[in-house]
């Protein structure tokens, strides 16, 4: 892969890689922090990365520095985090997209990564397995499982409203 190259995949993926890492890191300079690393890391491979995967690389690369990230402990270990449910009477008046991602936050990682790879990033199921480094039928499993859990904790009103 040429500079020019290089330069195409830091414009088309760029938003999508920190998109990505924000989801699963939930702080702004930690999501930022794994798209210039990983970057980075691709551009020390730049001469042996073909551009047809640098796609592919980008995400892998991302997704293990946020594992690491993550197994390193920099993630809050705190209270368990609590939505707070608006006041007036309207029981269906609640942030969709945080109570989402309160549910996402639920699942164990591989789980979390699959689903916003496929339901939110659109990827297809060999793509997600050859980012995740594991079969495409357990890509599907695991997506399986991550909605039918995700079904079960959104299905249960007291925990969202």
């Amino acid at each position: 892969m040429n500079t020019r190259e290089y330069n195409q995949l830091v414009d088309t993926y760029a938003d999508n890689v920190y998109r990505f890492a924000l989801k699963h890191l939930k702080n702004e300079m930690d999501a930022k922090d794994v798209v210039q690393s990983t970057y980075l890391k691709m551009w020390d491979k730049h001469e042996t990365v073909a551009l047809e995967k640098g796609k592919s690389y980008l995400f892998t690369t991302a997704y293990h520095l946020i594992l690491d990230f993550l197994k390193a402990g920099k993630r809050f270990h705190g209270e368990e985090e609590i939505i707070e449910v608006s006041t007036n009477d309207n029981p269906y008046d609640f942030d969709l997209s945080e109570t989402l991602q309160w549910a996402l936050d639920k699942l164990p990682e591989i789980q979390k990564t699959v689903v916003l790879l496929r339901d939110y990033e659109g990827y297809s199921y060999d793509e997600i397995a050859e980012i995740a480094g594991i079969t495409e039928s357990q890509v599907k499993v695991y997506i399986f499982r991550a909605r039918q859990t995700l079904k079960s904790i959104l299905i249960r009103k007291e925990l969202v409203i």
